[in-house]
């Protein structure tokens, strides 16, 4: 028992599930500042199902390929990823922002309610390479469920990283957002626990 009780403080503690800065090396360099940023790509483009379900899917080699079947299908750094179109084995994607088996969210609940990508996941559209920008540790959330009004955005803009909702929208708008989608995130344990 108390080698697992050592286990489950190390790992729930680990950079790996709470500390902002995890930045893993892909297998493929992929450019959010690219892709997100220069090139405007919304991120349900890639993430599919993000505002339709619990999970943001990691995304297949066939949207990849979309585009660069036509788009640097000769770059080098693109090999892997023309690998894996050829053979069909996925590429080994390594995720980033992974919270412990223990914890449940649901993106959709988030997503359809107005709260932003870039409330979680920092300014992606910047990220060269992409790194885990907040802790998503129990108590950041709950900050989160326990006055979300300054996090809060129209939920047609929840992809838009460059607008900053406390300062673009203002508290007052914001209120009205809280009180127009019923706004009211649960705190009780089972919520994420479950």
């Amino acid at each position: 028992m108390p080698l697992y009780a050592a286990y489950f403080v190390a790992y729930g503690f680990s950079p790996k599930t709470l500390d902002a800065g995890y930045q893993p090396t892909q297998p493929i360099p992929f450019s959010h500042a690219l892709h997100a940023g220069q090139l405007g790509l919304d991120c349900r483009y890639c993430h599919i199902g993000v505002d339709r379900g619990a999970s943001a899917s990691i995304p297949v080699t066939q949207t990849c390929m979309n585009c660069h079947t036509t788009i640097r299908p000769e770059s080098p750094k693109l090999a892997k990823l023309n690998d894996s179109n050829l053979t069909g084995m996925p590429v080994e994607w390594t995720r980033i922002h992974k919270l412990p088996d223990f914890a449940f969210f649901n993106h959709a609940a988030h997503v359809t309610r107005g709260v932003g990508c870039a409330t979680c996941h920092g300014r992606i559209d910047k990220m060269e390479v992409v790194y885990q920008h907040a802790p998503l540790s129990m108590g950041w959330c709950l900050e989160c469920h326990r006055d979300p009004v300054t996090n809060l955005r129209s939920p047609a803009d929840v992809t838009n990283m460059r607008l900053d909702p406390a300062k673009d929208l203002g508290l007052d708008a914001q209120t009205q957002l809280e009180a127009k989608f019923q706004i009211a995130p649960s705190e009780n344990c089972t919520t994420c626990h479950r």
